[in-house]
């Protein structure tokens, strides 16, 4: 049996519901790692123009999403470009919509306060119907639940559930998750990983460790990251 190919659009037995994201992704600010997948019944390919909101060329920021997420239905990404003036009396967007509204408008009071990218690092599960705001770092190994809006950095292996998101508990002791960030399995080859996935699946710490010994066969050697 073979792994499933990470540049195959519907993988599930080419349903449309679901894609692997980086095949349906056109925008340059964009970027999505290897099986990372969005499912929607019906506007899976869409993702893009639907899903990532306020994403706009002249804002400068990007949308970074690693390897081995799962997108339920609904997961939104608000970007910079929803962003207001919040230095005077009013929020109101009074530049965009004419001439004499635009003129003294001074753009540093949107663009000083913007965040940055956003960054989603790898193996991450989105609840349906997911919000993350603008700037965040999700790392590895998180999981968000449905209807939570995200405005804060997550750290790894973290659930965080709630409306502002908020940190419930850790998946696994911490010493356990940095063995996980150090083995690092989603950088691994697809054969390894498929040769090891009872002990990716079975929590199997020691068994993981010992995999991640095998000799180099292509590993994308990259810097630990949460």
């Amino acid at each position: 049996m073979h792994a499933p190919s990470p540049d195959t659009t519907h993988p599930f037995n080419g349903e449309p519901h679901t894609v692997f994201l980086k095949n349906v992704i056109t925008r340059p600010t964009i970027e999505v790692g290897d099986y990372s997948y969005y499912n929607d019944e019906n506007h899976a390919a869409d993702f893009e123009n639907r899903n990532v909101r306020y994403h706009f060329d002249f804002v400068g920021d990007r949308l970074k999403i690693g390897k081995f997420c799962a997108l339920a239905s609904g997961t939104t990404f608000i970007m910079n470009g929803a962003n207001h003036a919040m230095t005077g009396f009013s929020t109101y967007p009074f530049n965009i919509f004419g001439d004499a509204w635009r003129e003294g408008f001074d753009p540093d009071t949107i663009f000083k306060h913007l965040r940055g990218d956003t960054v989603v690092r790898h193996d991450v599960w989105f609840g349906t119907n997911s919000t993350v705001m603008p700037g965040v770092t999700i790392c590895s190994g998180a999981i968000i639940g449905a209807n939570t809006v995200v405005s804060c950095d997550v750290p790894p292996y973290a659930i965080v559930v709630g409306n502002p998101g908020r940190v419930v508990r850790l998946r696994f002791e911490e010493s356990v998750i940095e063995r996980l960030l150090d083995i690092a399995w989603w950088h691994w080859p697809v054969e390894r990983i498929t040769r090891n996935l009872a002990a990716i699946r079975g929590a199997e710490i020691d068994a993981l460790e010992r995999a991640a010994e095998e000799s180099n066969d292509g590993l994308d050697v990259t810097a630990k990251s949460g």
